[in-house]
């Protein structure tokens, strides 16, 4: 569930948006409503989704009205499917953009250590990774396509007059991975000097170490509005939470030159937007965001979505990777019952021989004997757990899983909820069904 660029505009977007810094914290509160298993998993749809609604309009100061307006839901498989699309690049504005798959691997790195982001989810997120780094693999989709940074710049010298590069004055205020994109986008247009304000001077100067036939300059955010009255175009790509541009800054700026069109450019790609919307009522500028970018996406469209056709395909076997892996999670009690089964007589028989053969056996010698007994026992047990897994690539029904998890159990006294486990293994099947 959530709002994307195809569904709600940057407005309500922005509003919605949880800072990195707040996800720990946003996954702890979801998986204490009473219907949330984990983060993204719901221990009832209709009651899950109630409930996470009232906890983004709680947390964002948007009505549950608006929120239902703007919002998709998508359940199960289609849910899977859509975080692999996001991952592959193919839910993005830009299509094959890149940024998205390396704040899917964030996802799962601030996840770490998190109560809510458990086994399912994370396994979910990496297996998103592995698609989106497969289909980008394959088939080439981001290659020769724009990012949101390059859009930026595009649109930037769309706007400028017949003006170019060389002849504007560009200021770049955020230096972080967008920030360092278009920098380099405005090195590639014939840029030659670019101001960049930042809160740090450390990203800037490796920027510099990078890009040195170019003049970078560094100036604080204590500068910012100064650097501003010297630019033509102003690109911001920042995490601030609130605008850092509102009416009254920009309305003391000095104009600029007739020669560039007379209008001062603010490209903004952050989200939140750090140009407050009311600026866009001034007559000296011109205001654009993210949501502005498709006149420039749409140029180069057709070839990346022949590229998107391969990468459904892709994703498609993916799914089925994936459905395989997250049925296979309802045998896992019977899985470890047997291994731990099997590992106590591998343990006992084990301490049984190195008792015979007394205290003269080297160190070597009884990590041989202990590499022997579980070489054996995974061995052993290879069989047995290939058949308690609902893998659809072995063409096994449902009905031969759990006969199979029927039969281990009785055959070793495993004492396994089966019951249990069988209503739910039926239930998932039947819900997969149309």
């Amino acid at each position: 569930m959530g709002l994307n660029f195809h569904t709600a505009p940057v407005e309500v977007r922005e509003k919605l948006a949880i800072p990195e810094a707040n996800w720990p914290q946003a996954i702890v509160e979801l998986c204490a409503l009473n219907h949330i298993e984990e983060a993204v998993v719901a221990l009832s749809q209709h009651r899950g989704v109630k409930e996470v609604t009232e906890w983004m309009s709680k947390t964002s100061g948007v009505s549950v009205s608006e929120i239902c307006q703007h919002r998709f839901t998508l359940y199960n498989e289609d849910a899977t499917r859509h975080l692999f699309e996001v991952s592959s690049g193919l839910d993005s504005l830009v299509l094959g953009e890149g940024q998205i798959l390396a704040q899917v691997r964030q996802v799962v790195k601030t996840g770490q250590g998190v109560p809510g982001f458990d086994r399912k989810i994370s396994g979910l997120f990496k297996h998103a990774i592995t698609v989106g780094k497969r289909v980008r693999t394959e088939t080439n989709i981001s290659v020769g396509s724009v990012s949101v940074s390059s859009a930026a710049v595009e649109l930037a010298l769309l706007k400028l007059a017949e003006s170019s590069y060389a002849t504007v004055r560009p200021l770049v205020i955020g230096a972080g991975k967008m920030g360092k994109l278009v920098i380099k986008h405005l090195v590639a247009k014939g840029s030659t000097k670019i101001v960049v304000v930042n809160r740090s001077e450390e990203r800037v100067a490796a920027i510099c170490k990078e890009l040195k036939d170019v003049e970078i300059i560094y100036k604080p955010l204590s500068e910012m509005l100064a650097c501003t009255a010297e630019a033509d175009v102003v690109f911001t790509s920042t995490a601030s939470e609130n605008p850092l541009f509102l009416k009254e800054h920009v309305e003391a700026l000095p104009p600029v030159s007739q020669e560039i069109g007379g209008l001062r450019l603010f490209i903004d790609i952050s989200v939140p937007r750090n140009v407050g919307p009311c600026v866009s009522d001034l007559d000296t500028v011109r205001v654009y965001n993210v949501d502005d970018l498709k006149e420039v996406v749409a140029a180069n469209k057709e070839d990346r979505l022949r590229k998107a056709m391969e990468a459904q395909g892709i994703i498609a076997e993916e799914l089925k990777q994936f459905k395989s892996w997250k049925d296979s999670l309802e045998t896992v009690p019977t899985i470890k019952k047997l291994r731990a089964y099997a590992e106590r007589i591998r343990a006992s028989e084990l301490d049984k021989c190195l008792s015979k053969m007394g205290d003269g056996i080297s160190k070597k010698q009884k990590a041989a004997l202990y590499d022997l007994s579980m070489g054996i026992v995974n061995k052993l047990l290879h069989g047995p757990i290939q058949h308690l897994r609902c893998d659809e690539s072995e063409n096994r029904t449902l009905n031969e899983t759990l006969e199979n998890m029927h039969a281990l159990n009785r055959i070793f006294d495993l004492e396994t909820d089966t019951s249990l486990l069988e209503e739910k293994i039926r239930a998932k099947v039947k819900q997969s069904q149309p």
